[in-house]
């Protein structure tokens, strides 16, 4: 990697300088747009007490799931528990932290975070558990909880397409919380389906610009279907 070419040629060399105790954001929604050639390359160096933000926490055995089973997740920031045993196991034994988190700030706590913005106050929460102990304002009659952006130690996210100087398109619903990731970390590593030269892509096609991001890599993935339902016929 040298200059505006963010290409690196390994995992490894993709996730140097990843410790213990760091904060991880991670793209995707279910499994789909997931970084999990990322996440497995963090399993691999068995770094612990990660604090994690992402929508959920994969399915057992792939995705991010593949850090609970070495307990390598510390506290994660998600949506919803979804469809991972393994995940609700931890979180009723008390054995991980889960701040649950509403899908919509979840989201505003990384675009913030990549923009600079410290907090935000949002509708969202007030007067349940969510909001309790968050600063309170009124705003127009309505009241608002006061939340606090993310910025990640690391961001890693799944793309489409990128070129050698980090410009990422993301493909379809894949898209979902990849764009917001990639803006919120320190360092911002991109893994994509194809790596292109640079004009390849028209500028109005980009979602992610290259000054967001730090390191990309062309990996293969395994697409999994979450959770597949077939008609009786």
């Amino acid at each position: 990697m040298a200059g505006f070419d963010k290409r690196v040629g390994t995992y490894e060399e993709a996730m140097a300088g990843i410790e213990s105790g760091m904060t991880v954001i991670a793209g995707g929604f279910g499994l789909c747009g997931i970084p999990e050639n990322l996440i497995a390359e963090i399993k691999r160096r068995g770094v612990t007490d990660l604090t994690v933000y992402s929508n959920n926490c994969g399915v057992d055995g792939f995705g991010l799931g593949l850090l609970l089973e070495d307990r390598q997740i510390k506290t994660i920031h998600a949506s919803y528990v979804g469809e991972n045993a393994l995940f609700e196991q931890q979180m009723l034994e008390g054995d991980i932290e889960v701040v649950l988190t509403p899908q919509g700030t979840l989201a505003e706590k990384m675009r913030a975070g990549g923009a600079g913005i410290p907090a935000f106050y949002t509708a969202t929460g007030y007067g349940t558990p969510i909001g309790e102990g968050k600063e309170v304002r009124e705003f127009n009659g309505r009241h608002y909880i006061l939340e606090e952006s993310v910025v990640g130690d690391f961001a890693i996210v799944k793309g489409w397409k990128a070129d050698r100087y980090g410009n990422v398109v993301y493909r379809d619903t894949a898209q979902n919380f990849n764009p917001l990731a990639a803006t919120a970390g320190k360092i911002t590593v991109v893994e994509v389906e194809e790596i292109v030269e640079p004009g390849e892509l028209k500028p109005d096609q980009i979602h992610t610009p290259g000054i967001y991001v730090d390191r990309i890599i062309q990996g293969s993935f395994e697409k999994r279907i979450e959770k597949r339902t077939v008609h009786q016929g």
